[in-house]
């Protein structure tokens, strides 16, 4: 147990190496686990004695939990990692990541600024093709596709605001066309192109002299700009597809009518049972490695997957507290040698509270709005939870190591001296690193003083005690059960049945339309990953008066009256808009600007405004390298073992990558 406890460990640390935000930095640091190098030394001198030949994998099939279920084949509407995952595999946009964050060329060969970020030039691929469900080309993909997909995102009838907030804050003229939709009709706003002559490229700083080259032209400098460049705000859409199928029909497209110009087209789709992708034989990149097929099946939790794996019929599965245990605790377990870390999520969870929560029959919830508009109520739940056996549900074996107190993520943007942005949050929080045997905000004789005070202060305003806590689950989910019965505890135990009450909810299939927008939820659980290299990213999701803020379909903020109970909550928000403002401004000094968003960020969570709660670091068995140097959920140019990957194998692969 303790050779097989010390490899665990040094896996872990290497793992730790790699991880960096979906558009984040890319410094590497240095370990100091003497174990970790030592084993590291070894392998590297026994390279190519006793190397197992590993038989790859012609096919792959993934299996994926139920609740990720694709919501839309339109990329350009869609603002889910669920969605994502599958339509990136379909669709390319500009430039890609590697497991690093590095920018690399996608459909843009190359790119850059003469003007230290005002304007941008990006020179595209003259061999880009889009093609239908059977790989039978449409259309060539050129720069006036660029141009169609930008007028469709700020088109306020055609994406609902959806994706906005990036190029809205970017790009020249951009806030001005959407805007301008805003003030037509569906009719008309449906007839508007990006087309040349068009009132789009007329109002909007995008500039396309040829058919290869794409000239943004920004509101400010904006030196950051080309880490926009891996968003979906940015993707290309065919005005042939749209002509085609017409609006409506592109909001509502299918795998089957929808056209594609990534590595794979779906072949197959049914819906809450599986996908099918089929590499595209017009696909631009002829040297990459592309799986014959690739499956996506849908299943009701990871033990079911678990069991699939066991039988050959998955390739990866994440392990859930459960299974960590009784494989560690067992030498001779089957996979006691094969449980590895997975990749580590790029994203920052944070529990966001809903302001303007609604009863089931459509009411104000004024019991709940009104508690949740006390500074001492959130401060008292703020540092009140010890969320150590929540953490446990994603990493039995170092939960601390899960806990997050940011609300941007980590390895986004360094300063000039290399420290990870959020450390100077942590500066301005006080919420350093611990020991590692408790969370570091828990903090629970400071969440007792503002308890006492919560009451005392929400009494007078005819709050009644115990404030009910509604928090929504997928129905028939054993998994997010379990882990709601946990977090039930975890209120219970650190704040008190006299003080608030955790109800378990469910809904049937979509959080979005059975939840949020009716207002249900009291909080949500969300994570937020970069779409491009710079905080205004992350905490402009959280400002006020923003329609196109992502978190506020999440804490309807804008929809909060004032009143004398949220005059000082709306007051923290505006204050907290007008930072956030104020340091996007700074454009010639970037460690003036990172000081100025962390003074913001610090702000918000100095009023409990959100509360970060944890990154997802979990263990795995896969037969896939879950940190090769691929982007994202792309299954292009994957590494893979049809054995599944050992410990050792595994920390090879991973020390071989920090190299590089």
């Amino acid at each position: 147990m303790k050779k097989t406890g010390a490899k665990i460990l040094a896996l872990m640390l290497a793992a730790a190496m790699m991880l960096g935000g979906c558009a984040g930095g890319t410094q590497k640091p240095e370990s100091d686990n003497k174990e970790a190098a030592t084993q590291t030394t070894e392998q590297e001198q026994n390279k190519g004695t006793d190397k197992k030949e590993h038989k790859e994998l012609k096919t792959v099939t993934l299996g994926k939990l139920a609740s990720r279920e694709l919501e839309t084949f339109n990329y350009l509407q869609s603002q889910r990692a669920e969605d994502g995952e599958n339509l990136t595999n379909l669709w390319e946009g500009l430039l890609t990541t590697n497991y690093k964050g590095q920018f690399l060329p996608q459909l843009a060969t190359e790119w850059g600024t003469e003007d230290e970020g005002l304007t941008w030039t990006f020179k595209l691929r003259d061999d880009v093709t889009w093609v239908d469900v059977n790989g039978e080309i449409q259309a060539p993909c050129n720069g006036d596709d660029f141009a169609t997909g930008l007028e469709w995102v700020l088109n306020f009838h055609k994406n609902d605001s959806a994706n906005t907030s990036m190029p809205i804050e970017m790009i020249q003229g951009a806030e001005e066309y959407y805007e301008y939709t805003k003030t037509l009709d569906k009719e008309a706003a449906y007839a508007l192109n990006g087309g040349e002559g068009s009132k789009f490229r007329e109002m909007v700083g995008l500039a396309i002299p040829d058919e290869t080259t794409l000239i943004y032209t920004c509101k400010t400098a904006k030196p950051y700009f080309d880490t926009l460049a891996t968003h979906n705000s940015l993707y290309p859409l065919s005005q042939g597809l749209v002509d085609k199928l017409g609006v409506d029909g592109v909001k509502s497209m299918n795998n089957e009518n929808m056209w594609y110009n990534g590595p794979y087209t779906m072949t197959t789709y049914v819906q809450g049972n599986e996908k099918i992708f089929t590499p595209n034989p017009n696909y631009w990149d002829k040297d990459c490695k592309l799986f014959e097929s690739a499956t996506f099946r849908m299943v009701e939790s990871d033990d079911v997957t678990y069991h699939l794996y066991q039988n050959g019929e998955v390739d990866y599965v994440q392990l859930t507290e459960s299974m960590v245990k009784t494989i560690t605790e067992n030498p001779n377990h089957e996979y006691h040698d094969y449980m590895v870390p997975a990749r580590p999520s790029a994203f920052s969870y944070q529990f966001h509270w809903n302001y303007g929560k609604h009863n089931e029959d459509g009411t104000l919830d004024e019991n709940w709005n009104t508690a949740i508009s006390n500074e001492a109520f959130r401060r008292a739940i703020y540092y009140g939870l010890d969320f150590t056996e929540y953490f446990k549900r994603t990493n039995a074996l170092d939960p601390i190591s899960c806990e997050n107190v940011c609300f941007t993520a980590r390895h986004l943007v360094n300063t000039s001296e290399g420290r990870d942005y959020i450390e100077l949050v942590k500066d301005r929080t006080g919420l350093k690193n611990g020991d590692g045997t408790k969370p570091v905000r828990y903090q629970p004789d400071l969440a007792k003083q503002y308890k006492e005070q919560a009451i005392e202060e929400l009494t007078a305003l005819g709050v009644t005690f115990p404030v009910q806590i509604d928090h929504y689950i997928q129905s028939a989910n054993q998994i997010s059960l379990d882990s709601a019965l946990v977090l039930k505890d975890t209120f219970s135990k650190c704040l008190g049945d006299d003080f608030v009450q955790l109800n378990i909810k469910t809904y049937v299939s979509s959080l979005k339309k059975e939840v949020r927008e009716p207002r249900l939820h009291s909080f949500l659980i969300n994570g937020w990953g970069a779409d491009y290299s710079d905080p205004q990213n992350f905490l402009g999701q959280m400002t006020i008066g923003n329609d196109n803020a992502w978190y506020a379909a999440f804490n309807n903020i804008n929809d909060v009256p004032e009143t004398e109970a949220t005059k000082d909550l709306l007051n923290y928000f505006r204050t907290f808009t007008e930072m956030v403002a104020q340091a996007d401004a700074i454009a010639d000094d970037m460690d003036k600007r990172y000081e100025a968003f962390a003074d913001a960020e610090a702000y918000m969570l100095d009023h409990a405004l959100v509360m970060p709660c944890n990154y997802r670091i979990s263990w795995c068995l896969t037969r896939y390298n879950v940190h090769g140097d691929f982007s994202g959920s792309k299954m292009k140019n994957w590494e893979t073992n049809a054995d599944g990957y050992t410990v050792e194998e595994m920390n090879e692969l991973i020390a071989r990558q920090n190299e590089k």
